[in-house]
């Protein structure tokens, strides 16, 4: 076996978890595509010097932070809507901040396929969660996404950081007082498998194809949020939401979606029809199902998302056998 056909049989069952790992730094899909190509070029490049004295894992974890945190240096925190301000009461609102880089979606399918922790990953790949994580400044960010997220033991943390285990345990404490303040209430979340999650998906595409406002009003909680991720403007409360929704879903047959998951959490792909009857994409909604209804709407304006996703960017009109990723990739 040549040495790089052996390097690639080594190192490529990790770039699943290493592309995991990136977007979680990063929040942002393209980026951590990015960096885990550098990772493995720059692995491949003094992979005759890697002499084993760390295991290949932690290795290519160590050259996949580092390239993260100089990554890092060059750009402000990417946020959602609600971490930028209050929330709105008026459905036509639409702010913009054109200097924010926003948190993106990632499609479940690129980052997870081991089952025996497919439930812990996409636990650590809520929008949520990844949105908080970004309030972390970036040493403190790496430090308790492998200690707490990956579970790598504070020596080889230190190794890869090229620092102490005691500056460890500190940057860890910190990171973790800062993330109290920053991140949601742990709440019902289930997955996007349960038959319940799955129902909540159903009645929210239903209400946008069938333009029925009372399928929407079931599958939304009290508390319901919807954010408009690429604007500055979400909105708070199921009456305020509905009234949002209202002026969206137009007439029956104006949407079409397609299920799929993203960030461990059921989302929508949505279509909206044209002028010539074709359904053009408008972009991803990504919903927190919970035992009592939907939590949070993201709705992600931008069509060329779909595309990750393995989907088209328009579909004929017309009778169509619905398509629907499997929400156990």
């Amino acid at each position: 076996m040549t040495g790089k056909a052996e390097f690639e049989r080594r190192t490529e069952p990790f770039r699943k978890e290493l592309l995991a790992h990136c977007y979680r730094m990063l929040a942002s899909v393209d980026e951590a595509e990015d960096l885990v190509q550098e990772t493995y070029l720059r692995a491949w490049r003094s992979y005759a010097a890697f002499e084993g004295r760390s295991s290949l894992r932690v290795w290519l974890y160590r050259i996949a932070t580092n390239a993260c945190l100089t990554a890092l240096e060059q750009r402000g925190r990417r946020a959602l809507p609600s971490g930028l301000g209050g929330p709105s009461d008026d459905p036509a609102a639409a702010g913009t901040e054109t200097e924010v880089g926003w948190v993106e979606p990632i499609p479940d399918a690129l980052v997870v396929s081991d089952p025996a922790t497919i439930v812990t990953t996409r636990e650590s790949l809520r929008l949520a969660l990844i949105a908080a994580l970004q309030y972390l400044p970036p040493k403190q960010r790496a430090v308790l996404i492998l200690r707490e997220v990956l579970a790598f033991p504070a020596a080889e943390v230190a190794t890869m950081l090229d620092t102490t285990v005691a500056a460890v345990k500190s940057t860890l404490q910190r990171a973790r007082a800062r993330l109290d303040e920053t991140a949601p209430e742990r709440s019902d979340v289930i997955e996007p498998t349960d038959p319940q999650a799955r129902a909540l998906l159903a009645e929210y595409i239903a209400g946008f194809e069938n333009a029925d406002i009372a399928a929407l009003e079931r599958a939304l909680r009290a508390d319901a949020a919807i954010e408009l991720v690429g604007t500055s403007t979400w909105f708070s409360g199921r009456v305020t939401c509905l009234r949002l929704l209202a002026t969206a879903v137009g007439s029956p047959g104006d949407w079409r979606m397609i299920g799929t998951v993203a960030n461990g959490q059921p989302a929508a792909a949505a279509y909206l029809r044209d002028a010539g009857g074709t359904y053009q994409a408008f972009g991803l909604a990504v919903l927190t199902p919970t035992s009592t209804g939907l939590t949070h709407i993201h709705v992600f304006g931008t069509p060329g998302l779909v595309a990750k996703f393995g989907l088209p960017l328009s579909c004929p009109g017309g009778a169509q056998e619905r398509q629907t990723e499997d929400a156990e990739a």
